[in-house]
């Protein structure tokens, strides 16, 4: 199957269809040269992407690893390897680097606000990872081409005035994640019933938007309201946000489910 074929098959097109493209070069890149590869930083959905793309390309599992800088992170590069590297020293070979933007405590930043400064200088988003921001500090995670500019031309952000240095990555801040606790009964485990509880809207609008192709579970689209969900699965609305059904419980006596949701803020 040729690549673009391939790229059909994922649903892949406009911008992801460049990176995903960027995939399976990478592959290559590690297999004709026998020397690790990388590619730049990728959304969760991309990622997914990716994954069923090296599937349907018959590329196998052991020939990569996903990395973001630290566990639990949300953007993350594919990282191919030669038949010389494990995957266990994969993270040796990683063209991840962590600075640190530190600013007085007096201004209080978003992620917004580094997101902007960033690309105010032309810093397209594929070149960094997550951006975590604390109290008087922001760690983020950059690809190595692009460190030493951040270090040597990153000054503010917002109103603020920056220092930038280069950190090791096992001393990064990682800020607790902001979720409201949503518990509820539904009729049932179907995306409808969920999206409709964990974005409190009416079952029918929840529907519509499933339909509309706004909603994805696990970073994947899905157009089936009726598709059922289990515990850990990670539902995502393009305009209200995402939410995690975070634990499924028992059956009332009236025959609806209880659940709880995390609503990340």
């Amino acid at each position: 199957m040729d690549k673009g074929t391939l790229l059909d098959r994922v649903g892949a097109s406009g911008e992801d269809r460049m990176l995903l493209a960027k995939i399976l070069d990478r592959a290559e890149q590690a297999r004709r040269r026998n020397t690790p590869a990388a590619t730049d930083f990728l959304s969760p959905q991309q990622q997914s992407q990716g994954l069923d793309l090296l599937r349907l390309a018959g590329i196998p599992e052991n020939a990569y690893v996903l990395l973001g800088g630290y566990e639990g992170a949300e953007r993350r590069v594919f990282l191919f390897l030669p038949d010389w590297l494990e995957a266990e020293d994969a993270e040796g070979q990683s063209p991840i680097r962590c600075l640190r933007a530190a600013f007085r405590e007096e201004y209080t930043l978003t992620h917004r606000d580094f997101l902007g400064s960033l690309m105010g200088m032309g810093v397209v988003r594929e070149k960094t990872g997550d951006i975590l921001v604390g109290p008087g500090s922001a760690d983020l995670l950059v690809l190595e081409g692009v460190a030493e500019f951040l270090q040597q031309s990153w000054t503010s952000a917002g109103r603020a005035k920056l220092s930038v240095t280069e950190i090791p990555v096992e001393h990064i801040h990682i800020p607790a994640a902001k979720f409201r606790e949503i518990r509820d009964t539904v009729s049932s485990l179907r995306l409808d019933a969920v999206v409709s509880s964990g974005f409190q809207m009416a079952r029918g609008k929840a529907a519509d938007l499933i339909a509309a192709g706004r909603v994805q579970v696990n970073w994947r689209d899905c157009l089936k309201p009726d598709k059922p969900l289990a515990e850990g699965d990670v539902i995502t609305a393009r305009g209200f946000g995402k939410c995690e059904l975070a634990a499924v419980g028992g059956v009332t006596k009236k025959g609806r489910t209880s659940i709880t949701l995390k609503r990340y803020l």
